[in-house]
């Protein structure tokens, strides 16, 4: 039987609420640039990143339904998974109205949820280690980590050999390298300045991590499209 789990609820547990149909599995689309140029043939693409877009799935009642309960369970953002995927989730939002009186009389109705382009790997563990750490994003496309480092002085921080970024401890001793929102953090302290170089991005596969003098713990993110 279809099922999604929202913000953690699983919509079996919703007296009388029915998933009917879920949404095909698809893949975002790219937003583009196109530039034309006088006495150039043709014109030239550049691509933009990928679009959030939108998932519709068909609703239905039994005959033991409550209808405040379903009203209440589809409501705000959040993580989404599909039982057609269940081992990944979308961030998403629910968006527009919800035809409740369809589905009160006709007993169907459907839901839009607006997700962002990448999908997550459902429960993802972190990866441990001092001074080196080989972490493997199990994803088919690169995925930016969230890195927590424990040290002192300056570290340098080199990823598959190549160095990314040096940053130097203050009276903090902890760090937390978002590469997703390009921040790096401590509680509810900014530590931009403290940074020197690119917030790292990992391939698909294994990656060798090495941070001498740091303890680190790396969330993978891995993601598919």
């Amino acid at each position: 039987m279809s099922h999604i789990i929202w913000k953690g609820n699983d919509s079996r547990t919703i007296k009388g609420l029915i998933i009917s149909k879920l949404p095909a599995i698809s893949k975002p689309g790219i937003r583009t640039e196109r530039i034309e140029i006088d006495g150039v043939d043709g014109d030239i693409i550049n691509e933009l990143g990928y679009e959030a877009y939108d998932k519709t799935l068909e609703i239905s009642l039994s005959y033991n339904y409550d209808i405040d309960e379903v009203i209440k369970y589809f409501t705000g953002d959040g993580k989404l998974i599909l039982s057609n995927e269940e081992d990944k989730y979308y961030k998403a939002r629910i968006i527009g109205q919800i035809d409740y009186e369809s589905l009160l009389r006709f007993k169907t109705a459907t839901v839009t949820f607006h997700v962002q382009p990448f999908k997550y790997k459902v429960n993802e563990k972190s990866v441990t280690g001092k001074d080196t750490v080989e972490v493997n994003n199990v994803g088919l496309e690169n995925s930016k980590p969230i890195i927590k480092l424990t040290g002192d002085g300056t570290v340098n921080f080199y990823l598959n050999e190549k160095q990314i970024f040096t940053y130097t401890f203050d009276s903090d001793k902890v760090v937390y390298i978002d590469s997703e929102i390009q921040d790096a953090y401590y509680e509810n302290k900014l530590k931009n300045r403290n940074m020197t170089g690119e917030f790292p991005i990992l391939n698909s596969g294994k990656n060798n991590i090495r941070c001498e003098n740091a303890t680190i713990e790396i969330f993978p993110n891995s993601r598919w499209l």
